[in-house]
């Protein structure tokens, strides 16, 4: 196999950014990544620590992710399943990266900045829903902002109905946990239970 080892060979291979590429990254939230931010209901968001690299899903309805000025973004965290390791990172290492999903948009937006947690009780109340505060913030003070062209989103066909992969085809969470475990957890009791307790824990 032959490897890339340095820079230049890396830039050797690919060429220079186009002047698009270069021109649509700021350091602050303008008008237009607002309204993607708003819009969006789902962030991939990723962190590093001592330990290594996590990458989780955060979702919510359109407009969870709060902009509280043109550098500064909020992310409350919701119920989950207390392994916290984005937060655990966030406090030792405060670099984060985040890329928000538009459905049915090819347009994809990411940021990097640096993060810290709240739990400043007017602020955690102010995301409350259904009478239900998260538990912490997450707040970015953003470095760099840009939109990602459509090219993967167009070649996954990520939003086409006819490409849709039927659950039924695939593992489930209580059969991957059985496996694991030596059927000491998981099962399709956990599958059978996990749609009332999301119900119930949503929030």
């Amino acid at each position: 196999m032959t490897r890339i080892t340095t820079v230049a060979e890396l830039e050797a291979l690919y060429g220079t950014p186009v002047d698009t590429s270069l021109a649509k990254e700021v350091d602050h939230i303008t008008p237009q990544y607002r309204a993607l931010i708003e819009a969006s209901p789902f962030v991939a968001f990723a962190t590093a620590g001592p330990e290594g690299l996590d990458c989780s899903p955060r979702g919510d309805m359109a407009g969870f992710v709060h902009i509280r000025d043109e550098n500064t973004l909020m992310i409350p965290d919701r119920r989950g399943n207390n392994r916290v390791d984005s937060l655990r990172n966030i406090i030792r290492d405060p670099r984060v990266a985040l890329l928000f999903l538009l459905p049915g948009s090819g347009s994809t937006l990411r940021i990097n900045g640096k993060a810290h947690l709240s739990i400043e009780p007017e602020l955690l109340e102010s995301f409350s829903v259904k009478g239900k505060g998260p538990r912490s913030i997450v707040v970015i003070d953003v470095e760099t902002i840009y939109f990602q062209c459509a090219r993967a989103i167009i070649r996954s066909e990520l939003w086409n109905p006819d490409r849709f992969i039927d659950p039924a085809t695939l593992p489930t969470p209580g059969q991957i946990l059985a496996t694991l475990t030596d059927n000491k957890l998981g099962g399709a009791d956990y599958d059978n239970s996990w749609v009332d307790k999301a119900k119930e824990s949503m929030w």
